[in-house]
């Protein structure tokens, strides 16, 4: 209300008297009480405006900063500050992981969300040293948000703005189902690391599909395309040089031993998600749903790779999705290898994602038994090395076009680049980021950068030191 405003509702008509109004109030004037003289407050000279517009600028600029420091993703403020405050408000992993995600969502519904200004670079950058190709697919880095963290794609475009080339949303299930029951996530502080035993707790196919679709035709409208034409003219991320992945699972209530049904259950989420997903992940190997493991089984997950990749090459897109299956890490005897390796081959799928969560417990955990042995799937640093192993194995057995994609502890650049070397395509982040923030996607990536400079460096001054002539 401007200051002229509040004057009117101020001014008062008055009260009747025998004389005229009495009025309730006045115009300050000069009065003497007691002694002391109260004058009327002078009008504002140039020098107290001068003050205000100072006073104002100051502020103004102030709340732009933060609101820049703020929306920088690696921006300490995330990591040391709210990581931290989001274990003491909320004790329970699943409500903190819930509670942040929808902040997320919120957040980039307003344009206040965290965003990686590393990747703001990339395109520009004479020496793009992230950029890789995924089957025949340019994408700007090589790091992955793995599964779980937005099981239902209710935060896609927030994620995507962390900074990775692929998202992967699920585990999506046929329908909805509760899950395991609560509590089920818990933090093993002491050694970076999760147990979960979720279960696939899914709002179902139908649900993520419309979320995935309504993306689609927002941006259709902004552009004046038809849902069509966005389908068959960008990637399902709907940004260049980025991919959406979809996990998909069954539900609780079809038999691992009626391969039918299941069979069934994962082509019906072909049907429902493959047009809104550049990459589908089938899920055979979460420790959570009993008896799903049982699905990696040599002849059993060829027929149901098979029936994946047939349904896949046929959704009505011109660019069809591709499919990777995801893996245990416990299913790692040169047998399990082998079998896994023909099942690949033969069903036509495009690759493998290694891997899912332990049920091992490594004599190295720190943290205290009754956490270490809460039953479900472990993930954080100490699945590293299996991994790096398994991603060796694979790609010593697979041919080139089948990518493999390593997911298991990864929190650093090294960690990421010494995968890449054992033959991973591109590398996934899920628990670094529940220790690390919404920044450790971009601090890895800008340490993949730093190495990669040191390392081109002191190669250029080796080249340089053997062309000089010995003195």
């Amino acid at each position: 209300m401007p200051p002229s405003a509040l004057r009117s509702v101020l001014r008062c008509r008055g009260l009747p008297r025998a004389n005229g109004p009495i009025p309730t109030f006045r115009r300050p004037v000069p009065v003497l009480v007691l002694g002391r003289g109260y004058a009327t407050k002078r009008p504002a000279g140039p020098l107290s405006t001068a003050k205000t517009v100072v006073k104002s600028t100051i502020a103004l600029s102030g709340l732009f900063l933060f609101g820049y420091y703020w929306t920088d993703s690696r921006a300490a403020l995330h990591r040391y500050v709210v990581v931290p405050a989001m274990r003491v408000v909320a004790s329970d992993a699943e409500d903190a992981h819930a509670f942040g995600l929808k902040v997320l969502k919120v957040l980039w519904d307003y344009g206040l969300h965290p965003r990686d200004r590393v990747g703001l670079r990339e395109d520009g950058e004479e020496e793009p040293f992230l950029e890789t190709y995924v089957w025949d697919r340019r994408i700007t880095n090589p790091i992955y948000i793995s599964a779980g963290l937005d099981k239902n794609a209710e935060a896609v475009d927030a994620l995507f703005a962390l900074g990775p080339a692929i998202v992967e949303v699920g585990c999506v299930t046929p329908l909805p189902q509760q899950g395991n029951p609560r509590p089920r996530v818990f933090r093993l502080v002491a050694d970076k690391a999760l147990i979960n035993r979720y279960g696939f707790n899914s709002l179902g196919a139908e649900y993520v599909a419309r979320q995935l679709r309504e993306r689609v035709l927002r941006y259709a409208g902004d552009h004046g395309l038809t849902e069509q034409e966005v389908l068959d003219t960008l990637p399902a991320s709907l940004y260049s040089g980025k991919l959406l992945a979809v996990q998909i699972g069954k539900n609780k209530s079809v038999s691992e031993d009626d391969i039918e049904g299941v069979k069934a259950a994962y082509v019906s989420g072909v049907r429902s998600l493959g047009r809104y997903a550049d990459v589908l992940v089938v899920n055979v190997s979460s420790p959570n749903t009993p008896g799903l493991r049982k699905l990696q089984s040599g002849n059993t997950l060829t027929e149901l790779l098979s029936a994946v990749v047939k349904e896949a090459r046929a959704v009505n897109k011109q660019v069809k999705p591709r499919v990777i299956v995801k893996i245990s890490p416990d299913e790692n005897s040169p047998q399990q290898i082998d079998d896994i390796t023909i099942a690949i081959r033969r069903s036509g799928i495009d690759g493998i994602i290694v891997a899912n969560t332990t049920l091992r417990r490594p004599q190295t955990l720190l943290s205290p038994p009754h956490l270490v042995h809460e039953a479900g799937g472990l993930s954080g640093p100490e699945l590293y090395e299996p991994m790096r192993r398994l991603v060796r194995e694979y790609r010593m057995r697979l041919p080139r076009d089948k990518e493999i994609w390593a997911s298991g502890g990864v929190s650093t650049g090294q960690d990421a680049l010494d995968a890449l070397r054992e033959g991973a395509g591109v590398v996934g982040v899920y628990t670094a980021m529940v220790y690390g923030g919404v920044g450790t996607i971009g601090r890895i990536k800008e340490e993949i950068r730093d190495i990669v400079r040191k390392t081109v460096a002191s190669r250029n001054r080796g080249d340089k030191l053997e062309e000089k002539p010995a003195s």
